[in-house]
């Protein structure tokens, strides 16, 4: 079964931490995904840049609304994800609490699967 991490990371925190930290933090990361890599349960993962560079994009009734960030002020951002692929829901809580980044973020773990349940 695939799974995605969300690295859910307070705004106030990331715009606070020195570079220094955040390259310490990123070099923990890449550590992690190697791991995943070399057991060849990676799938993907990369970073979000800022909310302040994102765009919301809505359609109703034919009509496109963009919206331009920073969004309403959340106490949480996506800051990036992890996708990997393993057997259980179980190895998966342990892979999740093996990411760093749940040191200094809530991490996500969420199953991949469809968006609607067929009846």
């Amino acid at each position: 079964m695939a799974y995605m991490l969300l690295i859910m990371e307070e705004g106030r925190r990331k715009r606070s931490r020195t570079p220094e930290e955040g390259r310490r933090e990123m070099e923990r990361m890449v550590g992690f995904v190697e791991d995943l890599k070399a057991r060849g349960i990676w799938k993907g993962s990369d970073s979000l840049r800022s909310v302040s560079e994102g765009v919301r994009i809505e359609v109703r009734g034919g009509q496109r609304t963009l919206r331009d960030g920073p969004f309403a002020e959340s106490k949480e951002i996506v800051g990036g994800y992890v996708l990997f692929d393993c057997p259980t829901r179980e190895e998966a809580l342990k892979i999740a609490s093996e990411c760093p980044a749940a040191e200094w973020s809530t991490v996500e773990l969420r199953e991949i699967g469809v968006c609607y349940e067929e009846e």
